[in-house]
């Protein structure tokens, strides 16, 4: 599964806009968002569809993120990862 392009990140931009806003988390290519010196958020894409990946601890959860609804699930976990930090 390749990272996301340029093109599918376009179809991501309003959810981009909302993950921007999270403190704590930089951007350091379009659509890689660390955490400190952690990769924390970062896309997919594939047959299926587009995909985030999100550092869960050690580990990564991958979320499908191409309806408003998959993507409302991704920003309610991110709002988490803000409450707690």
């Amino acid at each position: 599964m390749k990272h996301a392009s340029e093109k599918a990140l376009e179809s991501l931009e309003e959810v981009l806009k909302q993950v921007r806003q999270v403190e704590g988390l930089t951007e350091r290519k379009p659509g890689v968002f660390y955490r400190k010196t952690r990769a924390f958020l970062h896309f997919h894409e594939d047959p299926a569809g587009l995909f985030a990946d999100l550092r869960t601890g050690s580990d990564w959860e991958r979320l499908p993120v191409n309806t408003l609804e998959e993507q409302t699930i991704l920003l309610t976990r991110l709002s988490t990862f803000k409450a707690r930090n």
